[in-house]
């Protein structure tokens, strides 16, 4: 099975903590040269600092808000006439929680600017390039809630949903060009992102954070939360030439705590 991605360009988002980070290294593991992307260039330049740099790469980053898809775009372009980039991964913060008729339309908004507005700017900076090269791997983090919804994620549920359709438009139109285009639905993670939710719980049932999260646990066949590595793990292999005919898909990494197929 051929996982190497020596010569391969990768620009990763969210890319500071969490599973953004993870799947930073793990790609640069195997080989790839990666190009981080967060708005806190503090936190950038020492997630640069753990990167392997064994096989010849030139890893970089730079500085971009989803919240201004204007300056993203300009620092999209700017990338990519700088290099080809075979592998995208689009990984944004999820939205705030709570009931979705308490939202405010400004949440969704937001949310939608962040999410698939700024997947969209990236994808057009980045395809041309893919196509020239007859290969190219997006991947898209995203949640279970897109089999699933997650109660209490009324706007991320949404959200997801929208991304994970436009997703899938785009693995049919791209998918002659040498490109795929893929979904990781992560569950239950040890990220900032879960400890949120994990207090959020903790506080509806009027119990600890540990007695919430080994409760939240239990829902989850692994009996156990994943860690970011593990879902980095997924990433890498839809990025990779092994991959090359899985297309169009939702893969969830939640140790089976998704009920649906």
């Amino acid at each position: 099975m051929n996982l190497d991605l020596t010569n391969k360009n990768a620009l990763i988002c969210g890319s500071t903590a969490g599973i953004g980070k993870a799947s930073a290294i793990q790609l640069a593991k195997l080989g790839a040269t990666v190009t981080l992307v967060a708005r806190d260039e503090e936190k950038l330049k020492h997630t640069l600092l753990e990167l392997p740099f064994e096989k010849g790469q030139k890893h970089n980053y730079f500085v971009a808000d989803f919240n201004n898809p204007d300056t993203l775009r300009e620092k999209a372009s700017i990338a990519t006439a700088e290099k080809t980039f075979h592998i995208l991964l689009n990984n944004t913060g999820g939205p705030k929680g709570g009931p979705i008729f308490e939202a405010a339309t400004s949440e969704f908004e937001k949310a939608f600017t962040q999410h698939l507005i700024c997947n969209q700017i990236l994808v057009q900076a980045v395809v041309p390039g893919m196509k020239k090269a007859d290969y190219g791997r997006i991947i898209n983090i995203i949640s279970t809630s897109v089999k699933q919804p997650i109660d209490g994620l009324g706007v991320s549920n949404t959200i997801r949903g929208a991304v994970a359709n436009w997703s899938k438009t785009l693995a049919n139109e791209l998918g002659a060009h040498g490109i795929t285009v893929n979904n990781v639905l992560p569950g239950f993670t040890a990220t900032d992102r879960l400890d949120d939710i994990v207090a959020n719980a903790a506080n509806k049932m009027n119990k600890s954070e540990k007695e919430a999260g080994e409760f939240m646990k239990q829902l989850v066949p692994a009996k156990r939360f994943a860690q970011p590595g593990e879902v980095a793990n997924a990433v890498a292999f839809l990025a990779s030439e092994a991959a090359s005919y899985i297309n169009g898909i939702n893969l969830p990494v939640d140790g089976g705590r998704t009920k649906s197929l």
